[in-house]
């Protein structure tokens, strides 16, 4: 090993969380360094939220537009999925992450490519491409922020068979005529919804009662509906035991629990995430290669005053904008030790991650959307609140019938009834996603119900459920 570098802080990762870690650091003055394997910009930009929106959005718009009077005969063909897939490939850069690299560079961050390990306490090792090594040493942090794999389960075949794992599923580049999804979350539903839209027959196989299981019943209910009525097959409370495939282009087939044999031209296996911590180093300060980091809301190692954890690899919440988010914490925590000063780690404080366990907001870009966030009615429940659940039939709202013909949703909020205030919304319907933040303020800035009278939607816009919601609540 090279004689070790020093830095204020080092962090191992280059995804979103590891990138805005990086500018919070950069931004008040500690020198910083980033460690990524693969591509600047990590899951995200290249496998995940940006080449599967890039996919959807034409199957959404297209959607839409056929319920619109006027428009609807004129995008009654198929997708141009070549220029879906350029589309797409130009929202990744062609997984090429030189414009990341740009940022980091303008921002005076300095990158390591390779390989990077915890090397005992405050330091970090990297492995170049080229078999270079480096020993890296933070004076303030070390910063893990490697994300999560996608999971495949041990099935009998499975490794012969060469399933698609999400990375496979936004980045192909042909239609493949028949496609099987094992899984009911929300990979699964979203990449049912673009690929049939782009030509593909699918077949969703669900272990559970229904699709996307941690919102409330009727989203995936409703999300099942529109695939089906789309020509896609759901089935629900189906257990895949074996996969064969012959040969490297031939058809692959899934064998069910009884027997049942299913074929497709590919296989999804949409089946769940696990922390990239395997090799990390993790056992040399102490911790389980291999496991989830658990951390403080202020995303700091508990036991290691050194060691913060942001993103998907703490197992807080698996979603961009709140690894992010945790990025913003952690960092503004970090440049306040850095300084002297004692971070504000109060429920709500400048260095609490608590958003990201009170009131974490979803969207999924199926057709139609369904967002949601805080608690849902079970989970409000479960955890001890008098809550009512208050719904509303979206397609109801002037403005979602002036958004389309036959608009179909709903919308739900969960008032604790004892404070009267929003625990919980869930919208499902076209265009959902972009009510989900105004819910997100409510819940996180507990306004009482009394107040939210107050704050009047704009008419004629799908917004409108507000007062319905509210309305349905006074009786």
């Amino acid at each position: 090993m090279t004689e070790a570098v020093e830095y204020d802080v080092v962090v191992l990762g280059g995804g979103p969380a590891g990138e805005n870690i990086a500018d919070r650091t950069r931004a008040a003055g500690l020198r910083t360094a980033v460690v990524e394997s693969e591509l600047v910009g990590g899951e995200c930009s290249y496998w995940a939220c940006i080449p599967s929106k890039a996919l959807l959005r034409p199957a959404l718009a297209r959607s839409e537009a056929r319920r619109v009077p006027g428009l609807a005969d004129a995008v009654q063909g198929p997708l141009d999925a070549e220029a879906v897939f350029a589309h797409r490939d130009e929202w990744t850069g062609h997984w090429k992450d030189d414009g990341q690299i740009g940022w980091l560079d303008s921002i005076g961050a300095h990158v390591y490519r390779g390989h990077g390990r915890l090397y005992g306490i405050r330091k970090v090792a990297v492995t170049s491409p080229e078999g270079e090594h480096h020993v890296l040493s933070a004076r303030h942090a070390v910063v893990v922020a490697t994300g999560t794999r996608a999971v495949v389960p041990d099935l009998p075949g499975i490794a012969g068979a060469r399933p698609w794992t999400s990375r496979e599923a936004t980045s192909a580049s042909r239609v493949p005529e028949r496609l099987l999804i094992v899984g009911g979350s929300v990979v699964a539903a979203e990449v049912a919804t673009a690929w049939q839209a782009l030509g593909s027959s699918v077949t969703v196989l669900v272990r559970g009662s229904r699709l996307l299981p941690r919102m409330e019943p009727f989203a995936g209910e409703l999300v099942a509906e529109a695939l089906t009525a789309a020509g896609a097959v759901v089935r629900t409370g189906v257990a895949v035991e074996a996969v064969v495939r012959d040969g490297s282009t031939g058809p692959v087939a899934v064998v069910l629990e009884g027997g049942e044999t299913l074929e497709g031209d590919e296989l999804l296996m949409a089946t769940g995430r696990a922390p990239r911590t395997d090799d990390i180093g993790l056992d040399t300060v102490g911790l389980t290669p291999g496991d989830w980091i658990g951390v403080d809301d202020g995303c700091r190692v508990p036991g290691h005053d050194w060691l913060y954890a942001v993103g998907d690899v703490n197992h807080r919440a698996l979603l961009t904008h709140q690894g992010k988010y945790q990025a913003r914490i952690a960092g503004a925590a970090i440049a306040a030790r850095a300084a002297g000063t004692e971070p504000d780690t109060g429920r709500w404080g400048a260095h609490a991650a608590t958003a990201d366990t009170e009131a974490l907001p979803q969207a999924v870009f199926t057709d139609p959307e369904a967002a949601a966030v805080g608690l849902t009615l079970d989970e409000a429940e479960r955890a001890g609140h008098r809550v009512r659940a208050v719904d509303y039939d979206l397609g109801k709202v002037s403005g979602a019938g002036l958004y389309a013909e036959g608009y179909r949703g709903r919308a739900r909020m969960v008032v604790d009834l004892d404070r009267e205030v929003i625990l919980g919304a869930t919208f499902v319907g076209p265009g959902a996603a972009e009510l989900v933040h105004a819910a997100t303020v409510a819940v996180v800035g507990e306004v009482p119900i009394a107040r939210l009278w107050h704050a009047v939607p704009a008419f004629p816009t799908v917004s409108e459920v507000w007062l319905r919601l509210l309305e349905t609540y006074r009786g």
